[in-house]
């Protein structure tokens, strides 16, 4: 049991990727506090499985985009589980348009959903991490945040600045024993609430020749994989690296 006597704090659990690392988490005997904003009955479902596998699991609803329900959200998992010991920030929106289509509106709900979460969210479990000289931030980036796309302005300019954010506070606090790394999915079998987020994959199936012909590995990421590169990151076997990111994308960027 890689995560025994660990709290993990997931944000965007109820559902894809956030879910796929809570029940990896639990199975490695993590005990857990999920979020979701409003996805209530999909984060109990999970929730369910979680304490199945035998982890205590405590869920909270909220806006991670909020920074004074990031702050409350944080106290009560910390208040009903004792500690946080591992941070999973997760959630993501992710919105496709050519820049000059971007309303300032969209810049800042973007920025405010994929950067500026994860900001609140570290400065809420950070104290306790540091009174305790140990802890894993984890960060979910993307393939926008190792190279630049057409139409991928906002996403791109907010997971390029959460590596930085990553990379800055993994050089603060290893004198603490704190580390902090990012985890970059590639193309991941997930299933896309938001169709119109991508529109230039409306006429092509993600699993298709042409699609797959530009990842070495010929096939798309599952969400384990992505689970996968989060355990090791949350647990001891990853205890000498930080300020680190680890791209889950088949390869597709060896060139």
């Amino acid at each position: 049991m890689r995560l025994d006597n660990k709290t993990a704090l997931i944000t965007g659990a109820s559902r894809n990727i956030g879910a796929e690392i809570a029940r990896t988490f639990a199975r490695e005997g993590a005990n857990l506090i999920l979020n979701t904003r409003q996805s209530a009955e999909e984060l109990e479902a999970v929730a369910a499985e979680c304490r199945e596998l035998g982890a205590q699991t405590h869920t909270v609803i909220g806006d991670v985009a909020d920074p004074d329900r990031v702050a409350d959200m944080v106290a009560e998992g910390i208040d009903a589980l004792g500690t946080v010991d591992v941070l999973v920030s997760n959630v993501a929106v992710r919105p496709h348009k050519p820049i000059l289509e971007v309303t300032v509106q969209e810049w800042q709900s973007v920025m405010a959903t994929n950067l500026h979460s994860a900001f609140y969210l570290i400065h809420a479990v950070l104290p306790g991490m540091i009174e305790q000289r140990s802890g894993s931030i984890i960060g979910l980036g993307g393939q926008s945040a190792i190279t630049g796309r057409p139409e991928t302005a906002i996403v791109t300019t907010a997971k390029t600045g959460l590596l930085g954010l990553i990379r800055a506070v993994a050089a603060e606090c290893a004198q603490y024993g704190v580390r902090a790394n990012l985890v970059n999915p590639g193309s991941t079998d997930t299933a896309r609430a938001h169709p119109e987020w991508y529109p230039e994959f409306q006429g092509v199936d993600r699993n298709s020749n042409e699609h797959l012909q530009s990842i070495p590995l010929g096939r798309q990421g599952t969400v384990q994989d992505i689970a996968n590169a989060c355990l090791f990151y949350a647990s001891d076997e990853s205890s000498y690296i930080t300020g680190d990111r680890m791209n889950v994308v088949g390869g597709r960027y060896i060139v």
